[in-house]
């Protein structure tokens, strides 16, 4: 488990791979429950917690927040509001990717960033079905089909 970015080499490309949650200039809300969540307090509460409770309490958590970032988060906001390709554009002025994978938007999109960068988010399983496959030469996204 990667509690950060990665930075990975396959077959001569770069990738720069991670959640992608807190990263760039928005996140707001996430940065703030991440604060509270990684807290040594908080830590300590939950430690002491059933197990059933914790959970619970987890669920509810992860569905009030989807509640509280609403119908935006499910939508391609332009490339200019992604606060993920603003992050992925800031990298590439001190260090060259090829590929920027990450998942936390949960919105499958595929945004070139310049002529040899790519920005991918894989989307989710549950919804979209989508899926990163890299061949060696390029990085793409698929989707599932039964």
């Amino acid at each position: 488990v990667y509690h950060d970015n990665q930075t990975f080499t396959f077959h001569g490309k770069s990738f720069l791979i991670g959640h992608g949650d807190g990263k760039g200039p928005g996140d707001k809300g996430y940065k703030r429950m991440k604060k509270v969540f990684t807290h040594p307090v908080s830590k300590w509460v939950y430690r002491w917690l059933h197990p059933d409770l914790g959970v619970k309490l987890a669920q509810y958590l992860s569905v009030k927040n989807k509640l509280i970032s609403g119908e935006a988060d499910v939508k391609f906001l332009g490339e200019e509001n992604e606060w993920l390709v603003q992050y992925c554009k800031r990298k590439l002025q001190t260090q060259h990717y090829d590929y920027f994978v990450f998942g936390h938007r949960h919105l499958p999109m595929t945004i070139t960033l310049n002529e040899q960068s790519t920005y991918i988010n894989l989307g989710d399983w549950i919804g979209y079905f989508t899926y990163g496959v890299f061949d060696g030469a390029q990085m793409t996204l698929e989707k599932f089909e039964l």
